[in-house]
C-alpha cells in the first residue's frame, strides 16, 4: 500500500505532514474514533483525505456550510480526486443520481450537510454506499455551549449507530476545552485519539487600538502594510460606507455581504482572490471556504461577540506562513454595545412566540401544516411589515433553529430548473411552431440526461455557449417554451428560505426548553466577557491569551504582538521579568495580602518594574486585586 506521505506527495506535491497531521492520519487508519483541535489554517482537511484516499470505499463528508463543500470539492477535482456535494441546490433527481453514481464507486468523498442525514433518500442509500471513513468538519457545531450550535449535528451519532463499525474524525479550529468535551459525548466516542495542536501562529501579530477615527487608523494601517487585506464589519450598510471611503484615499477596495447576487458575489470575490481587489469590506458572510494564502492583513471594523468569531476570522491572514497582522479597532460606545449582546441575542420566552406568531401570519401557515416545506422570506420587508426590530427578528430565528423548529438560509442558491411537459408526440409539432426556440429545445433533450422525465438543474449561460446565442435570448426562449406549456421553467432564485422541520405550533405552546436556553445564554454571556478581557489587554501576550482559552497546552509569549513589542521596550529583560513575576507570586500567602503590604515584603525591587510584573499578574487572571487594593491568587 502507498504510504501517508508518498499519498501527500503524490497528490499535494510536499514532502513533509505538519504538526500532528502526520499522527491524525495513522490514528484514523488504525479505525480509531479521532477529535483534531488544530489550528485556523493548519490543514485539517488533510487529515481525512490522505486516510480516505488510502482506504478502500467512499469518505463521507458532513460539512455545515454550501461555500466550504464546494472549495473542498474544486480543489479534490483539481488533483484528480473524484469528489460531489449534495447542496440545497438540487433537485430530487440530481440528488438520487449523485447518490447511484456513489453506490456504483463513482466518487472518492461525498460531501453532505448534516440536515441531508436525515432525508427519505438518503437513508435509503445509507446502507449500499460503500462508506470507509465519516469525517465530521467544524465539529464544535455539535456543542449546544459552542458559539455555533446545530442542533442536527446533534443527530451525526445516528449514523455511528448504523454503521457501528466505522470510525469517525472530528475536526475543528475553535473548541474550548467543556465543548470538546462535548463533542466526544455527543459523537459517543469510545477511547478516541484525541489531538489538541496550539493554536499560536508565529506569524501572525495581534494588535487592538483605541481610536477616535476607525477609517483614519484603517488608512494608515493600510498606508504601512502592503499586500491584500480584508475588513470585517458588523453589518452590510457598512461595508459598503467603509469600502466607498477607501476608494477616496484611492485604495483599491470592494464590499461584500451574503444580501448581493450569486454571480456579483462571486465576481467580487474572484476579483479579490485575482489581486485586482486589494481590500474585500464584508460581513461574516466573507472567507469560509475561500482558498487564498497571501493575505496580509485582517482588520476588525467592529469587535466580534466572542473570541471564536475572532480567531477564524484573524486566521485567515497569513496562511502563508509569512508575517501578517491581525488588527482589532474599537471605541469606548462599542463596550457598552458588547456588554448589551447577551439579552438582544436571547430575547424573552415571550418575544420569541411573538415573532414565530408573526412569522406564521406572514407565510398563512395554518396551525399543524407546514411541516418539510420552504418558504421565500424577506427578513427586512417581513421586519417592516409587522413593526419589528431585525436585529430581535435574526436573534429569534437563531433560538427557533437551535430548538429544532425550523431552518432559516439567508444566502441560499437554487440553480435554473427545467423540466418537458409536452407530450413526447407533439415536439415535432412544437419545433414547427415555435422555430425561434428549436435549437434551444434541442440543446436542452440532448444536453441533461433525464430532463424529460425529470425537473433537473440548467445553466443558460451553458446552454447559450453551446447555441452560440446571447443569454438575453436564451432567457427569452426558455420563457415563451415555458408559456406554451412545453417545458416547466423555474428561473434561480437567491430568496433567503425558511424551512419548517415540523407542523407550525400554537404560538402559545411553542416548546423552548427554558433550562437549556438560559444556560446558552450565560455560556453567552461567558464568550462575550472573554472578548471584552481581550481588548482590555495591556502586557499580557494576546496569542498566549486567545491560545490559553482554546487549549490547556502550555504555551508561550509571541514576541510579535503589540503588548509583547511593548514588553521588549521596556528595560527589564525577560529573565529579570520571570525573577520578578516569581517573586510577587510566592509572596502572597493563600489568604491574601493588602498591595502596600506586599510592596513593603518586597522592597527590593524598584516600583516601577513592580507595577509592570503585578500589572501583568492582573490581565492574565492570576491575581486579583480589589477596590481596596486586597490581593488574592487566582485559582485555575
Amino acid at each position: 500500500m502507498i504510504s501517508a506521505k508518498q499519498t501527500l506527495q503524490n497528490y499535494w506535491g510536499h514532502s513533509s505532514f505538519r504538526g500532528e497531521q502526520e499522527k491524525i492520519i495513522e490514528s484514523v487508519l488504525e479505525g480509531k474514533d479521532t477529535l483534531a483541535l488544530l489550528p485556523t489554517g493548519g490543514g485539517k482537511s488533510i487529515c481525512f483525505q490522505i486516510p480516505a484516499l488510502m482506504k478502500e470505499g467512499l469518505c463521507l463528508v458532513i460539512s455545515p456550510l454550501i461555500a466550504l463543500m464546494k472549495d473542498q470539492v474544486e480543489n479534490l477535482q483539481k488533483r484528480g480526486i473524484q469528489a460531489i456535494s449534495l447542496h440545497s441546490g438540487l433537485t430530487y433527481y440530481e440528488v438520487k443520481k449523485v447518490l447511484e453514481n456513489a453506490v456504483h464507486g463513482d466518487y472518492k468523498f461525498l460531501y453532505v450537510s448534516p440536515e441531508r442525514l436525515e432525508t427519505n433518500l438518503f437513508r435509503e442509500f445509507l446502507h449500499s454506499l460503500n462508506i470507509s471513513l465519516i469525517a465530521v468538519d467544524e465539529a464544535h457545531c455539535v456543542s449546544q455551549w459552542g458559539y455555533d450550535f446545530r442542533p442536527p449535528y446533534l443527530r451525526i451519532v445516528n449514523l455511528k449507530e448504523e454503521l457501528p463499525r466505522i470510525p469517525i474524525i472530528a475536526l475543528t479550529a475553535s473548541a474550548t476545552p467543556i465543548v470538546q468535551k462535548d463533542i466526544i459525548e455527543k459523537l459517543k466516542f469510545k477511547q478516541p485519539n484525541i489531538f489538541i495542536e496550539s493554536l499560536e501562529r508565529n506569524n501572525l501579530s495581534y494588535s487592538v487600538f483605541t481610536v477616535d477615527s476607525k477609517i483614519n487608523k484603517i488608512t494608515e494601517i493600510l498606508g504601512n502594510v502592503k499586500g491584500s487585506s480584508i475588513i470585517y464589519c458588523r453589518n452590510r450598510r457598512q461595508t459598503k460606507n467603509v469600502a466607498d471611503l477607501l476608494q477616496l484615499q484611492n485604495i483599491s477596495a470592494d464590499f461584500y455581504h451574503a444580501g448581493l447576487a450569486q454571480d456579483e458575489r462571486s465576481n467580487k470575490q474572484n476579483a479579490w482572490i485575482n489581486d485586482e481587489t486589494r481590500v474585500m469590506v464584508c460581513t461574516n458572510a466573507f472567507g469560509m471556504g475561500i482558498d487564498k494564502s497571501d493575505v496580509r492583513i485582517v482588520i476588525h471594523y467592529d469587535t466580534p461577540d466572542c473570541l471564536e468569531n475572532y480567531y477564524q476570522e484573524a486566521g485567515r491572514a497569513g496562511r502563508d506562513s509569512k508575517k501578517a497582522y491581525a488588527v482589532l479597532l474599537y471605541q469606548t460606545e462599542d463596550i457598552k454595545d458588547l456588554k448589551s449582546l447577551p439579552d438582544l441575542r436571547f430575547p424573552s420566552i415571550l418575544e420569541i412566540k411573538n415573532v414565530y406568531q408573526s412569522i406564521a401570519d406572514h407565510l398563512q401557515i395554518p396551525v399543524g401544516s407546514g411541516e418539510g416545506n420552504y418558504y421565500d422570506f424577506n427578513l427586512t420587508g417581513f421586519s417592516k411589515n409587522f413593526k419589528l426590530d431585525g436585529f430581535l427578528v435574526m436573534n429569534v430565528l437563531k433560538v427557533l433553529e437551535q430548538e429544532g423548529h425550523l431552518t432559516f438560509s439567508e444566502n441560499i442558491f437554487l440553480p435554473s430548473q427545467v423540466q418537458f411537459t409536452a407530450d413526447k408526440n407533439i415536439l415535432n409539432d412544437a419545433e414547427r411552431m415555435f422555430p425561434q426556440t428549436a435549437h434551444v429545445m434541442k440543446c436542452l433533450l440532448r444536453t441533461y440526461e433525464g430532463i424529460y422525465d425529470n425537473r433537473v438543474s440548467i445553466n443558460e449561460k451553458q446552454i447559450a455557449k453551446l447555441c452560440k446565442l446571447p443569454y438575453e435570448k436564451i432567457y427569452i426562449d426558455l420563457q415563451e417554451l415555458h408559456a406554451a406549456g412545453i417545458i416547466e421553467y423555474l428561473p434561480q432564485k437567491e430568496t433567503p428560505q425558511i424551512h419548517f422541520i415540523f407542523n407550525r405550533a400554537p404560538a402559545k405552546t411553542l416548546h423552548i426548553n427554558q433550562d437549556a436556553y438560559l444556560q446558552r445564554k450565560k455560556q453567552y454571556a461567558d464568550r462575550v466577557e472573554k472578548i471584552l478581557d481581550y481588548l482590555k489587554l495591556e502586557t499580557a501576550c494576546r496569542s498566549k491569551f486567545i491560545a490559553d482559552y482554546f487549549t490547556e497546552i502550555k504555551n508561550e509569549n509571541c514576541g510579535i504582538c503589540d503588548n509583547c513589542l511593548k514588553q521588549k521596550k521596556l528595560s527589564l529583560t525577560t529573565n529579570d521579568f520571570k525573577t520578578i513575576e516569581e517573586l510577587i507570586y510566592t509572596a502572597i500567602p493563600a489568604q491574601g495580602i493588602n498591595v502596600k503590604e506586599l510592596l513593603i515584603e518586597l522592597n527590593e525591587i524598584k516600583k516601577e518594574d513592580f507595577w509592570k510584573v503585578f500589572q501583568m499578574l492582573q490581565d492574565e487572571k492570576r491575581i486579583f486585586a480589589d477596590e481596596r487594593g486586597f490581593i488574592k491568587k487566582v485559582e485555575h
